[in-house]
Parts: structure tokens; sequence; C-alpha cells
């Protein structure tokens, strides 16, 4: 499309210069542009280049790159000397390059969005299963549906021109999106731009403390997906204390929402292999086992009803969904005599979900393993320390990605935490953790692993090695087998 259409069209006001700071560059009505991006090694033909300033980099640096891969306009917060292309370069002058892109990507790609059912699910814990969750349920009801998320990409939420491009390409063969919407990708306007028919707060629990000034901050950002701009209408969790305050919020400003809770559904039956419930009269499956798995099915419920669906399509859907890779994913290895799961809760509020649904379906005794990430908020790592004292029966702590601080120093800081010490044991080595909770585990033992879900590299100073906890800890299981060397 033209240049200037898409810039009236993402509401873009400000100056239009060429390199050499005229108000207009020669021929700009007839400037078409087919892409917006921030990579300058994406640059290509017909694309515009914004020139995004990072902590590490700044974007406007890249520009001469971008232009000379074929980059016909560039977004700028500062006019630029491009030499001899700058008669040829139109340059949008903006006050905020991050906040002025995604509007742009989406007037590009013709604002996808609004040709397909988002839904965005934002939260501390819980995004990703309910994401998936939405999705199966789409599906069984003929809504052909993406995830976008933590499983899908580098980034929990992609940044705004590579969310609008992969949007566009959904427009052809998809009716919905299930996206999951972090606290940076707000803060850092990755979402700006897109149009969601609803959005879902899970829960607010400590995290990105090293990112986000407090913890009122953290929820004044995860509040911006319910304005208006961004999102027709909410669903709030009413069990949590952040979403009744969400839910009581009189800002006009803000989208309709409503609850969703426990209560509303009946008959809950827990067990290690999933939960059962009812709902609208029906007798819902969730194979993922834990009650805050039953509160992440209520959500995905609640989304289907409001986008038309009926009960067919939620039983459907959720029993068509057997696992969520790292979500409470159980490990399964025929005639074991041990529970194992392994789960992404690496903060403090998700650790004790997870402990807490692992003791309302445990046999035996109750057993986790956990670290905490390194070069990341310090102060959640005595309060994981505590949880997991006071919850499980025996707690082994370990290495997450202690990237480059050194572990020990990290686990001392867990410890510090631990009210009592006597159940805990120290080993550095996370594939050793492992083997010695699951291996050492007790007939009709729950063993929870914690911390790193789906992920299946390990980050030890700059280097990334492989590592997948489920495939670790299948293979502790499966020598516990008679015959297979027997217990640690």
């Amino acid at each position: 499309m033209l240049l200037r259409e898409a810039l009236v069209d993402a509401s873009i006001e400000d100056r239009l210069l060429d390199g050499a700071g005229r108000a207009l560059a020669e021929g700009f009505g007839e400037v078409n542009v087919a892409d917006v991006t921030h990579d300058s090694r994406r640059a290509g033909p017909g694309s515009v280049f914004a020139c995004v300033r990072g902590t590490r980099a700044d974007g406007h640096d890249h520009a001469p790159a971008a232009v000379e891969r074929g980059a016909v306009a560039l977004l700028v917060d500062r006019p630029l000397d491009l030499g001899p292309a700058s008669a040829r370069i139109v340059q949008v002058v903006v006050d905020d390059v991050r906040a002025a892109m995604g509007h742009l990507a989406s007037s590009v790609w013709g604002q996808p969005s609004r040709q397909l059912k988002v839904v965005g699910v934002t939260g501390t814990a819980a995004k990703t299963t309910t994401t998936h969750m939405i999705a199966a349920i789409l599906e069984a009801g003929g809504i052909r549906t993406a995830v976008s998320g933590t499983l899908s990409g580098a980034l929990t939420t992609p940044e705004a021109t590579d969310l609008h491009r992969w949007l566009a390409r959904l427009v052809s063969d998809h009716q919905a999106v299930a996206m999951e919407v972090s606290s940076h990708a707000l803060s850092l306007h990755r979402v700006d731009g897109v149009k969601f028919e609803l959005g879902v707060f899970t829960n607010l629990g400590v995290d990105h403390l090293d990112f986000h000034r407090d913890m009122d901050d953290y929820f004044a950002t995860k509040r911006r997906l319910f304005e208006r701009e961004h999102c027709a209408a909410g669903l709030i969790c009413a069990e949590d204390k952040r979403g009744r305050d969400l839910l009581a919020d009189d800002d006009p400003n803000l989208c309709p929402r409503g609850p969703y809770s426990l209560g509303d559904v009946s008959d809950v039956h827990l067990g290690p292999t999933g939960s059962t419930f009812k709902w609208r009269d029906q007798i819902h499956r969730v194979h993922l086992p834990g009650r805050f798995n039953v509160l992440n099915a209520v959500a995905a419920c609640r989304v289907a009803e409001r986008l038309g669906l009926g009960t067919q399509a939620t039983v459907a859907g959720l029993d068509a969904l057997t696992s969520v890779r790292g979500r409470f994913e159980r490990i399964d290895v025929v005639g074991s005599d041990v529970e194992v799961v392994v789960d992404y809760s690496h903060k403090p509020d998700a650790l004790a979900a997870a402990l807490r649904a692992a003791r309302e379906i445990a046999a035996g005794e109750l057993v986790v393993v956990f670290g905490a990430g390194g070069d990341r908020d310090r102060t959640k790592r005595p309060q994981m320390g505590t949880i997991a004292a006071e919850l499980a029966d025996r707690v082994v702590v370990t290495s997450d990605n202690p990237r480059t601080e050194d572990p020990a120093t990290i686990i001392e800081e867990i410890i510090s935490g631990c009210p009592d010490a006597e159940n805990v044991i120290v080993e550095v080595d996370r594939r050793d953790a492992i083997d010695v909770a699951v291996g050492g585990a007790a007939p009709g033992a729950f063993v929870v692993i914690a911390g790193k879900g789906h992920e299946t590299t390990q980050t030890i100073g700059t280097e990334r090695i492989e590592f997948d906890d489920a495939a670790v800890a299948r293979a502790a299981l499966e020598r516990r087998l008679p015959g297979r060397g027997g217990t640690l």
C-alpha cells in the first residue's frame, strides 16, 4: 500500500522528512510499502525499517544497512543523514518508534487482527495452558485457531512488526488466535495495533521485579490489556486479589469485564491423571492434573461461550488436549511406582500453586526439585525456599539456568528462606538432583520438577547445553523399574 495511506490508517501524524530534513520527500505520495521490520537484516525492497532504541543497540545506527537492503522508508525519532540515499528515502519522525511501529505494521498488513477472533491471555502464571485449552476448544468447535506464546517462539509475545506479519499470514486459513500477552509486551508496545476480541486475566504474583518498579507497576502494566484501545471485553479471575481489583475498577477507559472462578463449576474430582467437573450440566474431563488446571479450563470454557460455542465443543476440546509441554506435564512410564510432573513454575506463587495441587492428589510423600534463574529477580529466591520447605516433605535445591551467576550463591539465597533445612538436600548438578529426587522417592511419592518446564537447554555461564527435564525424569523413572537398577 502507499506509505501515506498506511500512516493515516495508523494515526501517525508526525513529521515526514527525507534525509536532508526537507518537510516532504519528493514523490512521497507514490512510495509503496509492503512490510515493516525492526531488524535491519530482514529489510528488503518495499520495507519500512523501524529504528528502535534498545538497551544494547540503537536501530538508528543500522538504518544505512536497511536502506542498502532495499528499505524505502525509515521510522525514526530524529532525522538521519544518509548521504547519497537521502534524496530517495522517506523518514517518518515520531516521538517514540516503539509506540508507532505496531500501528504502522498493522496498517501495512491490512489490520489483520480485525479479521480474526483474537483472544489475549495475560497473568503471571497459567497463560500457556489457558491459551492451549482455548485453542483446543475452538478447534473442536470448527474454528481453526493458532496459538502464540512461550511454546511457539523465542519471546512470549513477538515484537509488533513480527506479530502483525504473522497475523496477516493467518488470515487466509485461520479464524482465531489464542495469544499469551506478557507484561514486557504491554510495556514495550508489542501488541499495539492488535484488536483483541477478548482479554483474559489469570492472576498476578511476584515476578519480573528486575523489569518492573514494583508490584503495583507490574499490575498496572497487565491492566493495559483491558483498555478499550486494545480489548473489546475481558474475563477476569475472581479468585485472584488483583483480579478482583480489576473487576471493581470503574475507569471508563477499561473495557466491560466479567468474572470467572471455580464457583462456576460443580462436582470437581481431582486425580493424578486429570480431573472432571460439571459445567452447564455437562461433565468435562481435563487430562492435565491439578485444581488450578480446572480453573484454567473454566476460563477456556467461558471464552468459548463468549465466542458462541456450546458445551459440545468444550467437552470435546478439553478431552482432546492430553498435555501441554512443561505445564504440570505428567511423565508416564508404565510400571512406575511414583508420580512425576514437570512444571514451568519458576516464581513463588506458581511454585506454591503447583505444590498445593500436587498435595491434593499425592498418595505419598511430596518431593520437589527446583532452583532459580541467574541474572534475574533475586527477591523471589528466598520466598521460593520458604514455599518449598513449608509445602513439600522433601526438597532438592539445584541449578536452574544460572547464566553468569555462581550457582552456589543462588542456592544459598534460596536456602536462606527455608525455615527448617532438615528436609532440604542440595545438589548443584540438575541431572543429579533429579536422579536423587526420583530415584530416592518412596513408592507412592509425588515428585514435582519445577522451573524449566518445556525448555530443552540449560544456560550455564554464556553456554547453552542440551537439557530436558522431562527426558531426564523419564530416564530416572525407568531406572527405578525392576531389573533396571532400583531406587538410589
